[in-house]
């Protein structure tokens, strides 16, 4: 990834986003030989039978299938290793089952700001892209980007997704009466977590920590006994800014996402997820303002203490990635993606701690719909035929296993017990197609099925998550920037000059800082931004009664 506070600021929001959701989703990364989740987090998953069976798949629906196409799709992150023979196998089954075949592009997290608007913007040949509340999914709506989505389509085209979807989801995706969004039919169930080592908290004397602020005794531990070891060693990308959307999240119900757009790199205007009368804050009011200097403040004492690597912006590797090899001395993800690093430090007889991040009540925001979602671009050629294609790899559950889970016998093996397991020969760091790495995080996570290779800490975890997820006063919520865009546009500048080196703690003096990046918002329209906010929100609540 460049080194380019633009980019790099779009990876900050991605994941306070997601500091969730950290999509961002998702996610997600650059080292593709250990980087994904053997299962939602869905403890009692639906059989399905395996991508290779040679059972039929597709109805007749009676659509024209005559003409064969090529489909284009733009998906975010990367190409684990494995992608080209995953694309093979479901090219096949498209060929066979509708007379197309597709090819999947990439635009990578540090480019998403730059290059999603452009893509579409381009006339190039796009037939589907991924789209989220938190990825750029209203104001392209706005532009005209994606093409209006009817219930008769939906019924012709995507029969085995109609027959699953909520309907509420798709009133949740209409922006200005009309829908433009293929919501996912099963909304993520995870948390945010640190992972830990065992061995180092034993040596530092912390027993069962539960806040990220608890953890300095481990970092000096670290720092003083391992030499190759970074504590936090934060990767561009999805690490940036997760250890300061911890640190927020113990002071309130803070989810990371700036509700004030649906653009990555937006920054401003908040919620306590937890408050039930939602009202507006501003980044300059409180709560939020006290818990981001908290945050801040302590970040600054790491960054000083050399618990940071000194150079973030230039490392492309997640700390999850390289945790086992000891190289970092946390571990970030959520409860999805986390689970090969979990696997990989198994084999390896590192014993892992599993801490998840929580709210002040102990809870973690539900997603909705459009945490992950597919929209059709409007100048697709062929949005009829990408709508089939979709209805296939969204439900089908052999076509779910081939393009979340990868080759069977290659990349998974089913066992006699209906589990999860790789093949023989094969470690969650060699394996070239991950779970969750490819980014069709819009699939029906209902097909999905435990893995063999789930650690204790990681059940005992996954049996809490229903426990812990609760859904957040704005959820569904899209706010329409139409009115406020030049603001916005302003704010991003802002942001990513005044509020990013705070995430990090590599500023001289937090206060002066504050001041300043107070001084810049509000020269910059964030009264304007929350009024335009406040009046939207107020509608929805009163809609949502």
């Amino acid at each position: 990834m460049k080194r380019n506070t633009k980019s790099l600021f779009t990876m900050l929001a991605l994941i306070a986003m997601i500091a969730l959701l950290i999509t961002a989703c998702s996610n997600n990364n650059n080292n593709n030989s250990n980087t994904a989740a053997s299962s939602n987090a869905s403890t009692e998953p639906s059989a399905s039978p395996s991508a290779d069976s040679t059972e039929p798949t597709a109805t007749d629906t009676g659509n024209d299938h005559s003409e064969e196409i090529k489909l284009v799709g733009y998906l975010l992150g990367e190409a684990p290793k494995g992608m080209p023979d995953v694309m093979t196998a479901l090219n096949e089954k498209l060929k066979k089952d509708i007379n197309a075949t597709l090819e999947i592009n990439y635009i990578g997290w540090g480019d998403i700001a730059s290059k999603y608007p452009l893509i579409l913007a381009s006339g190039e040949d796009v037939d589907f892209v991924f789209t989220a509340d938190w990825n750029f999914y209203v104001p392209e709506a706005n532009k005209g980007s994606f093409k209006e989505l009817t219930q008769d389509m939906f019924q012709k085209y995507m029969p085995k997704y109609t027959a699953k979807q909520d309907p509420a989801a798709y009133k949740a995706a209409q922006v200005n009466g009309k829908q433009y969004m293929i919501p996912t039919t099963t909304p993520d169930r995870k948390v945010n977590v640190i992972v830990l080592r065992k061995d180092v908290m034993e040596k530092a004397g912390l027993t069962n920590p539960t806040k990220i602020s608890e953890l300095e005794p481990y970092f000096a531990e670290v720092k003083k006994d391992y030499p190759n070891m970074i504590p936090l060693n934060l990767d561009s990308q999805y690490d940036l800014p997760t250890p300061f959307g911890a640190l927020v999240s113990e002071k309130f119900a803070y989810a990371g996402a700036p509700i004030d757009s649906g653009d990555p790199s937006g920054i401003g205007n908040y919620t306590d997820q937890e408050d039930p009368s939602g009202k507006i804050l501003s980044i300059t009011d409180e709560p939020v303002q006290g818990a981001f200097k908290y945050a801040a403040g302590i970040m600054k004492q790491w960054y000083d203490a050399g618990y940071v690597n000194k150079n973030p912006y230039s490392n492309k590797i997640r700390s999850k990635d390289n945790f086992c090899d000891g190289k970092s001395g946390v571990a970030f993800g959520n409860s999805i993606d986390i689970q090969a690093t979990l696997s990989s430090c198994q084999d390896k007889n590192i014993e892992t701690y599993i801490m998840p991040v929580l709210s002040p009540t102990g809870h973690a925001p539900s997603n909705s719909w459009l945490n992950n979602g597919i929209a059709i671009a409007a100048n697709s050629k062929h949005p009829e035929r990408a709508m089939e294609a979709l209805d296939l790899i969204m439900e089908d559950p052999t076509y779910v296993f081939n393009a979340y889970y990868g080759i069977e016998g290659k990349n998974y093996v089913i066992t006699a017990d209906d589990k999860l397991a790789l093949p023989d020969g094969v470690t969650a760091e060699t394996n070239t197609y991950p779970p969750d790495a490819a980014g069709f995080w819009f699939v029906d996570k209902d097909n999905f099925k435990p893995s063999v290779s789930w650690t204790d800490s990681y059940i005992e975890l996954n049996n809490k998550i229903k426990d812990f997820l609760q859904p957040v006063t704005y959820l569904g919520f899209t706010f329409n920037t139409d009115n406020v865009k030049t603001e916005i546009a302003n704010l991003k500048n802002v942001s990513t000059q005044y509020f990013m080196p705070l995430a990090i703690g590599a500023v001289k003096d937090v206060d002066k800082q504050f001041d300043s990046l107070n001084s810049k918002m509000n020269a910059a329209g964030i009264a304007k931004v929350k009024s335009e906010l406040e009046t939207q929100a107020t509608a929805f609540l009163a809609a949502k009664g």
